[in-house]
């Protein structure tokens, strides 16, 4: 499985950090996501999964490769 996102959509809401922190951060000036780890391992992908759910801007996507 592959994460994709959509910077330009985020809303910096931070929920995906704190939904998954392994995959996913925050850059420092304007708090908009970025990935860690485009293809997580199967142990992060429940974390993933409910990032995609919560995001508020739906700027997250879990693709099948």
């Amino acid at each position: 499985m592959r994460v994709e996102l959509d910077e330009p959509k985020c809303v910096a809401s931070g929920q995906c950090v704190m939904a998954s922190p392994e995959v996913f951060d925050q850059r420092d000036d304007d708090g908009i996501a970025f990935l860690l780890e485009e293809t997580p391992v199967d142990d992060l992908l429940e974390g993933v999964r409910e990032a995609v759910a919560i995001c508020p801007a739906a700027a997250i996507r879990l693709v099948q490769q």
